[in-house]
């Protein structure tokens, strides 16, 4: 282990019990898988050197391809394959807990794949897995989207337990879903892995964000894809940190790099102590 990831075991042991640190990577992802991993290795590096505990890479993070089926080339089965074998060296390098985004894994349906975000502990051990329940689909002029063509739906709720929070789980388009976010339970973070279009994101990217933190006062955090990529698709960024009053508390617009910001658990007790709307609930 190197002095990073102790010094973030010491800083974990610390302060889990009242606040936490994390971060969200943005990316522009390339066809070229060996190529993404490089960026996304670096920028890991430092969110761990930023102090982060949890690390939260965007969907597609891995590949995204020139067409929807370049993907299914690359799809791994569970357990096993370069991407898992990355993240989680990657989640032990540095000692984090490593979220990453999606990767392609094998659905057994031909020529269709599941889009999945697992989760490794800082040990590179895999520690929850969430297939994406909710597909994507869109048509406004030249734009077209479907990604019921190449993915197979999930149909189980992803939730984290780790020692300092407990993290819902989801993925892009799911955000558009908010009786997902209510069958998770009581969570201290969500994590909402994304590619975004450009369109759809500069319409209803951060409203849909601050709305789901709002609504389950808790910490959410966006990683997003943001730029234009090399198949000529433009993702809208903003790689976002909202706190349970929907304050945003860290954004970064397009391009690749990270954000980082603190899970203040003394604050969302207290959002939650001044208006216990969880508790009002009747549905």
């Amino acid at each position: 282990m190197n002095a990073v990831s102790q010094e973030n075991e010491r800083s974990q042991d610390a302060a889990s019990a009242r606040s936490f640190r994390v971060a969200a990577v943005q990316t522009v992802s390339t066809p070229d898988p060996a190529e993404n991993m490089k960026t996304v290795a670096r920028l890991v590096r430092e969110a761990a050197q930023a102090g982060a505990q949890l690390v939260v890479l965007p969907e597609y993070w891995a590949i995204l391809g020139f067409h929807e089926t370049d993907k299914v080339a690359h799809a791994e089965a569970p357990g096993q394959g370069p991407l898992q074998a990355f993240m989680a060296g990657l989640a032990r390098e540095h000692g984090v807990w490593l979220l990453g985004g999606t990767i392609p894994l094998q659905s057994g349906v031909p020529g269709k794949v599941l889009n999945t975000l697992l989760a490794y502990a800082p040990d590179g051990s895999q520690a929850a897995r969430y297939d994406k329940i909710h597909l994507f689909g869109f048509t406004r002029g030249e734009e077209s989207f479907d990604e019921s063509r190449t993915i197979v739906p999930g149909s189980d709720v992803g939730v984290l337990q780790t020692p300092f929070a407990r993290i819902g789980l989801s993925i892009c388009y799911d955000l558009r879903f908010p009786e997902l976010y209510r069958a998770m339970g009581h969570c201290d973070l969500i994590v909402v892995p994304s590619a975004f279009t450009y369109t759809t994101g500069r319409a209803h990217w951060e409203v849909l964000l601050r709305a789901r933190a709002i609504e389950n006062q808790c910490y959410l955090l966006a990683a997003a894809q943001g730029g234009k990529h090399p198949n000529g698709r433009r993702t809208w960024g903003h790689s976002l940190l909202a706190d349970p009053w929907g304050e945003v508390k860290a954004c970064r617009d397009e391009g690749e790099g990270i954000i980082v910001g603190d899970i203040e658990r003394e604050l969302m007790e207290g959002v939650r102590g001044s208006l216990p709307a969880l508790k009002h609930r009747k549905l």
